[in-house]
Formats: structure tokens, C-alpha cells, sequence
């Protein structure tokens, strides 16, 4: 191989000329070179045998950060929506992107631990069933829809009440026409860039987007032997494409929360949730003059919410807010899954006789306290039965609630809550003559770790009761008084709480 150009080529010895041949000038040039080595050998082995002090040590390469994990994932069916509740060891970003040919919602996520394995899950609802799969990028969360969908609401909830942060995902139906613009809307967002419109959409794809190295100018190097060229593998593979998508901003990169020791400046507001008893095909209780139980409830259930948020105070959601059926135990779970502090059942009787009327409240019991309202336990438990559905398996689980501790401690605020609430209610509502304050095993009461209450508004078997359930100056006296209750409850528990 000829040298390179820079380096010239050796004269033959026969070539040379006779000083280079010389013994004295050529014994010269060895020792020189003799003595140079034995500088840089001295250098060397001085480096080597110092001290800790001069010893020279290689830097720990950056450790990875620890992974968020998955703590449970969930889906449950409400009234007008699909809800999808992911619950982690640390609170994450994420995009959202929707996407047709077959249709689906499509989340990405960083990279999660996973436990169970990627295999698809069963869906409800609007899902009909969703899987994730890892790569270099994160986590993708791909939910394969029944027909066109979309995101109406996604969140992070810290972490508080015992649970861990939760991201919730709303999905629900939308038409095909939407779903386009949609789609539509998200490629547009991803072009959006140099002086053209900022939009949230575009700051969250320029924030997850890896911008790419600019290299520093640099002078040519040398041509390298094309046999010991080796390339350098890209940073990361790219996640499988989709078609085009809408980008929603559904949550920026959260702070870390804040340490133990130092309070929120900002309390939450408690969440009241309340329940309107039966709706759809579940009329409830029918009462003079063919009122249905169902809408009794619901109206006075719009009433109370507006009675409670007009104090600023409470945050109210509705387990139903139009006439649609719920199961019981997902009304627990609606419950539940909001984080609410108290869960109210709103109902009206109704028995063969038309004298009983007043207002009475139930709360949980593994014993009924009398026959009636163990009846009326069993009457209200059956509603699911109307449409094909039995609860019976259901009585295992709902002793094993009883029996823990944490369900013992919710029955105990339950029960206060129901004595300050006769005690307010009382002055302005009539009540049932005779023990107002009744137990039994309501289905939906079992939530262990939110106090509940089922309030008897009246009897629609009497017809003075019907004429305050059905007028709209007794459920505002009724939502008032309720307003009432609530803040004595909950200036009860905070004193508890400080004690």
C-alpha cells in the first residue's frame, strides 16, 4: 500500500548519502531516542504509582431515572361517557391523538412498568377493547373504539384519599362528520411552525419532539478505509406510524408534588356526589296521580347541585343528570372513581298505605334495623333485575366490605352525618313519626371509604307528600336545608380532624 502523501517515502540504503551512514551519527540518534523513552516511561509510571490524590479516575456515567409504574387500570360505563382511570406510581405527561381505518383513541405515555403483560383487555362501552405496547419512545395506550370516538376529557389527579395518581381519560361517541374535522384539525395543528398561529397543540408537539444535533463545523478528516468505517446507530427507533391524528393537549409535564411538610396553599373543595335513585327503564316508585319515583329525584337531585355550588364551597357531581338506567354498583363506582368526600342517594317510597308520609334516612348496616327497612333494603337492591341483571353473587363480597376496619370508621361519619341531617332537616321538612334514622344494607351505600347516606324524601303512596316532592318551592327549601347539613358535617369532621 503507498504511504500517504504527507509522509515521504525512504530513500534505498544504496541511496543514501554518506553522512547518513555514519556510525558516530546514527549511535547519536539511538541514544537520543533512548533517553526521550526513558522520560516517558518516567512520566508514566510516576502517573501510575501516585497516590489517590493524583490517581485518575473515570466518571459515573448518569444513571437512568426510575420508571412510573402501574398500579391498576380501570374502565367504567356513566351515563354519557366511557371513563378510563390509569393509576400510577407517579404522576406523567401525555398527548392524545385519534385516528380511523379501524377507529381509535390513541394515548402516549413515557415509559411505563406494566405489569401482566400487553395482551388485549375486553372493553365497555364505547371501547371495545385496548392494549399497550412499549418501545424506545414510551408507552403507547391504543383504545380500538365502536364506531367514530374522541377524548372528551383527560386529567391527572394527584395523589391524595389513599390513592396513588391517577390519569382519567372520557371518552365518548362522536359522528363521523366530527371525527373528520378532528382529524383534520390535528393535521393542521402539526403544521402550525416559523411566524404561523402558536397553539397549545403545536407547543406540545414542539415539547415532545427531539430536536435534532446541530454539529459544529469541523475540517474535513482524512478518507478512512471504507472496511473499518463504522456507522453509528440512530438514537432511538421510531414508534409504527398512524394515520393522520388529532393532537390534543391533554396534559402538560407536571411539577413534582410538593414535600410532606409543606400544605397545599390552596385546600380543594370537597366533592359532594349525588345520586338521583332509578331512571330509564327503572321508573322507581309510582305514586298518586302516575308520578314516577325516577323523576321526582332527578329534579330535586338538579336542585340540591345548584343549591351547593351557589355557596362556592363544594365541588357537586350527579350519578345521572338525564333519564338514563345506572347500575347500583356502578353508581358506587362513579363514586369512588371521582374521589368524592360524600355520596348522597336521593329516593321516595312508597307503600300500600296511604297515611305514612315524612322524610327518613338510611344508612349502611350489615343488620337491618327493623323488618321495614330490611324490605325496603331488598325492594331498592332488586332495581337491577329489570334489566336482566342479579346481585345476589354479590352478598360475599358486600360481608367481606363490612367486616374491614376502614368500612367501620365510613359508617361511623355516615351515621353523623344522618344525625346532623335529621337535626337540620327537621326545621323544615316533616319526617317519618317513628325512627327517622334507620339501617340497612343498601347496594349503594358499600363504599368502604366514602360516607354515604340514602335520604327517603317522602311517600308518594300519600298525596300531601306528592304535592311537596312535585312543587319546586319545597325543593329548594329541601336543597337549602341540605346546604346546611353539609356545611355542619363538614365543620364536624375538620374538628375531628384537628383533635
Amino acid at each position: 500500500m503507498p504511504r500517504p502523501p504527507s509522509l515521504p517515502t525512504a530513500a534505498a540504503p544504496d541511496r543514501l548519502p554518506r553522512c547518513a551512514r555514519s556510525p558516530r551519527r546514527s549511535a547519536g540518534r539511538v541514544l537520543g531516542v533512548l533517553v526521550l523513552a526513558l522520560v516517558l516511561l518516567g512520566f508514566g509510571s510516576a502517573g501510575m504509582t501516585a497516590g489517590p490524590a493524583t490517581a485518575q479516575t473515570t466518571a459515573a456515567l448518569p444513571s437512568a431515572p426510575p420508571r412510573t409504574a402501574v398500579v391498576d387500570a380501570r374502565l367504567g360505563i356513566h351515563p354519557d361517557k366511557t371513563r378510563f382511570v390509569l393509576e400510577l406510581s407517579d404522576p406523567v405527561s401525555f398527548t392524545v391523538s385519534v385516528a380511523a381505518e379501524p377507529y381509535r383513541v390513541v394515548v402516549d405515555l413515557p415509559d411505563l412498568i406494566w405489569p401482566g403483560g400487553a395482551l388485549p383487555v375486553e372493553g365497555k362501552g364505547v371501547v371495545a377493547r385496548y392494549h399497550h405496547a412499549g418501545g424506545p419512545r414510551g408507552t403507547r395506550l391504543t383504545f380500538e373504539t365502536v364506531g367514530p370516538a374522541r377524548l372528551r376529557e383527560g386529567y391527572m389527579i394527584p395523589a391524595r384519599d389513599g390513592h396513588q395518581p391517577r390519569l382519567v381519560l372520557d371518552l365518548e361517541k362522536t359522528t363521523p362528520a366530527e371525527f373528520r374535522q378532528l382529524a383534520a384539525a390535528g393535521r393542521d395543528a402539526k403544521e402550525v411552525g416559523g411566524k404561523g398561529q402558536l397553539t397549545m397543540s403545536s407547543i406540545v408537539s414542539s415539547a415532545m419532539a427531539v430536536p435534532a444535533p446541530v454539529p459544529a463545523p469541523q475540517p474535513s478528516p482524512p478518507a478512512a478505509d471504507p472496511a473499518s468505517t463504522v456507522s453509528a446507530p440512530p438514537p432511538f427507533a421510531p414508534l409504527p406510524p398512524i394515520p393522520p391524528a388529532q393532537l390534543i393537549p391533554a396534559a402538560l409535564p407536571v411539577a413534582p408534588p410538593l414535600p410532606d411538610n409543606k400544605p397545599p396553599t390552596v385546600a380543594e373543595k370537597p366533592l359532594i356526589v349525588l345520586d338521583p335513585g332509578h331512571g330509564g327503564q327503572d321508573p322507581g316508585a309510582i305514586g298518586v296521580g302516575g308520578i314516577y319515583e325516577k323523576d321526582i329525584t332527578l329534579a330535586t337531585a338538579r336542585e340540591v347541585k345548584r343549591q351547593l355550588e351557589a355557596t362556592g364551597r363544594y365541588r357537586v357531581k350527579l350519578t345521572r343528570d338525564s333519564d338514563v338506567f345506572i347500575r347500583l354498583r356502578d353508581r358506587v363506582a362513579i363514586g369512588r372513581e371521582a374521589g368524592a368526600d360524600l355520596f348522597i342517594s336521593l329516593h321516595a317510597d312508597s307503600i300500600s298505605s296511604g297515611d305514612m308520609r315524612g322524610l327518613s334516612i338510611y344508612t349502611l348496616s350489615d343488620k337491618a334495623s327493623d323488618r321495614e327497612a330490611e324490605m325496603l333494603a331488598a325492594k331498592e337492591n332488586k332495581a337491577d333485575a329489570l334489566v336482566g341483571l342479579d346481585l345476589s353473587g354479590e352478598n360475599q363480597l358486600v360481608a367481606n366490605i363490612l367486616i374491614d376496619l376502614a368500612q367501620r370508621d365510613t359508617m361511623n361519619h355516615s351515621k353523623r352525618f344522618a344525625t346532623l341531617a335529621l337535626q337540620t332537616l327537621g326545621r323544615d321538612v316533616p319526617l317519618i313519626s317513628s325512627r327517622p334514622h334507620r339501617q340497612a344494607g343498601f347496594a349503594v351505600l358499600t363504599a368502604p371509604d366514602v360516607p354515604s347516606a340514602l335520604i327517603e324524601m317522602g311517600y308518594l303512596s300519600n298525596r300531601q307528600d306528592v304535592g311537596l316532592l312535585t312543587s319546586g318551592t319545597h325543593r329548594e327549601r329541601l336543597g337549602k336545608s341540605l346546604a346546611r347539613t353539609i356545611d355542619s358535617y363538614f365543620r364536624w369532621l375538620h374538628g375531628s380532624q384537628r383533635s
